[in-house]
């Protein structure tokens, strides 16, 4: 089992979570992504990748997610939250997680095209001079991620 979070649900549960939401995006047409938001074990955020449908280049999952909590919360920062993402988020997704202050992110499969946990980029195990260090957990049902992504592209071929 994996890392608790204090309410009895595991790294696993919440990307389970996250699964789900990756499952609208596909039936909607998109990458299927999906990432939830927690904090003191209960979820303040989510979202699923809706660039076509928003018309929008910055829709990723994590993005909506981050609005989403910002707007529950009424806060833009975020701080003590872990959001839970079925793909490695890309430099801009890392860089609005540093932004908000996100404590921790926890991925499934890894993008190595364009991760910005250590697959491609180094965002969030930086080196460079940020202000805000996200801790990160990468792997957690890599494999049922990874699954859901590659079905949504062998069906578009």
């Amino acid at each position: 089992m994996g890392v608790g979070d204090g309410s009895g649900r595991t790294d696993e549960d919440w990307m389970h979570w996250a699964l789900e939401l990756a499952q609208r995006a596909a039936a909607g047409g998109e990458v299927p992504i999906g990432a939830v938001l927690v904090k003191d074990g209960e979820p303040v955020g989510q979202g699923w990748n809706r660039p076509i449908a928003d018309q929008d280049p910055t829709a990723h999952a994590e993005i909506i997610a981050l609005r989403d909590a910002g707007r529950r919360l009424g806060n833009y920062r975020l701080p003590g939250t872990t959001l839970y993402v079925s793909l490695e988020p890309c430099v801009m997704c890392a860089g609005a997680l540093v932004h908000a202050r996100v404590a921790r992110v926890v991925y499934g499969a890894a993008d190595p095209k364009g991760g910005a946990c250590g697959s491609v980029f180094g965002l969030l195990p930086s080196d460079f001079r940020l202000n805000h260090r996200v801790e990160w957990a990468g792997g957690v049902l890599a494999e049922l991620c990874g699954d859901l992504l590659r079905a949504f592209f062998r069906e578009r071929r």
